[in-house]
């Protein structure tokens, strides 16, 4: 199938310093695009810039303070002209059953996951009216599938589901799309990050191998779906049928996770902070 071209398109990664979001600027630049990347990691998103040359400007960000984003699209119109792509990529998940976990806990996973991508919409918004632009929006398949020892994670990525489905339509008055990505099992640092967002690289991923798609494909089909201005793509096969069954069979989803719990918090299984 025939990429998406980008050429001539600036394109702003937020959560850019690894995984998912280094693999779409990577691929982003590749295309033919002029990438910003905002991560909290200053280090690795300039290291990260320099890879990719004259084509990418690397900028220390956070989605949970206000203006951080919109110094990177100031930026962004200043280096490259405009705006044309914001993928809302940064995130982290809170694991732990309920009565093990805080209401501080529950306010961490939301301020990022939910108000960091609704924050970066806010501030890219009047760059993107201009260009008529796409959004693409990082959920996760735990968007439609709860699982136990997830809680907090599960409702951040439902609630963003919600929100896009909301402003997808208020936002094509604008000119502006939006476009659900919900990701399954990915080969990235997520299952090497504690409960506070600290990265623990010596960490071992639980999740046997054979399900976890690269980051490289899984940044393939998120452009091609924002830029094809879809409502949403679910991203691995496995996702697709979670997300089938959960849709047409919710009760046998759910025996199967009552069912299959130790799996669960297996996979579950995070490095302690």
């Amino acid at each position: 199938m025939r990429r998406a071209d980008l050429k001539g398109k600036v394109v702003l990664v937020t959560g850019a310093s690894a995984g998912i979001g280094a693999a779409c600027a990577r691929e982003a630049v590749q295309r033919g695009a002029n990438v910003v990347l905002v991560a909290r990691r200053a280090e690795r998103v300039a290291a990260l810039a320099a890879e990719l040359g004259a084509a990418a400007l690397g900028v220390a960000g956070d989605v949970t303070r206000d203006g951080d984003i919109a110094r990177a699209v100031e930026l962004a119109r200043e280096r490259f002209g405009g705006l044309d792509v914001l993928l809302a990529n940064a995130g982290f998940g809170v694991s732990g059953d309920f009565v093990s976990l805080t209401l501080d806990d529950y306010r961490r996973q939301f301020e990022t996951n939910v108000f960091g991508a609704m924050r970066s919409l806010y501030e890219a918004l009047p760059e993107l009216e201009k260009r008529r632009g796409a959004v693409g929006v990082v959920g996760s398949v735990n968007g439609y599938v709860s699982i136990p020892g997830w809680s907090a994670y599960c409702m951040s990525k439902h609630a963003l589901r919600s929100f896009c489905a909301s402003v997808r339509l208020e936002l094509r008055e604008r000119g502006v799309s939006v476009t659900h990505l919900a990701p399954g099992f990915v080969a990235t640092e997520f299952r090497r990050v504690d409960n506070a967002n600290e990265h623990h690289p010596e960490a071992t991923d639980p999740t046997p191998s054979f399900l976890l798609l690269s980051a490289e494909r899984a940044a393939c089909q998120m452009l091609d779906a924002t830029l094809a201005r879809r409502a949403e793509a679910v991203i691995t096969l496995h996702g697709k049928a979670a997300v089938g069954l959960a849709r047409h069979t919710p009760g046998v989803v759910s025996l199967a996770l009552s069912l299959g719990g130790d799996i669960t918090r297996r996979l579950s299984k995070r490095p302690a902070h």
